[in-house]
């Protein structure tokens, strides 16, 4: 039987080149997982980690 223990998630964003953009996206990237109805649903139980790069 397969037991999900973690997810990690890596964004690649474009078209973001300013440094306000960069900043704006690392705001949200603070709070989104806790706004997330999936992600709080199943964080007690799944290690949920997340990454981002720039392309």
């Amino acid at each position: 039987m397969l037991v999900i223990k973690r997810i990690h998630v890596t964004y690649e964003l474009k078209g973001i080149s300013t440094d306000e953009e960069r900043e704006k996206v690392e705001r949200v990237m603070g709070f989104h997982q806790s706004k997330c109805p999936v992600a709080r649903s199943i964080e007690a139980a799944i290690d949920i980690s997340t990454e981002m790069t720039y392309v």
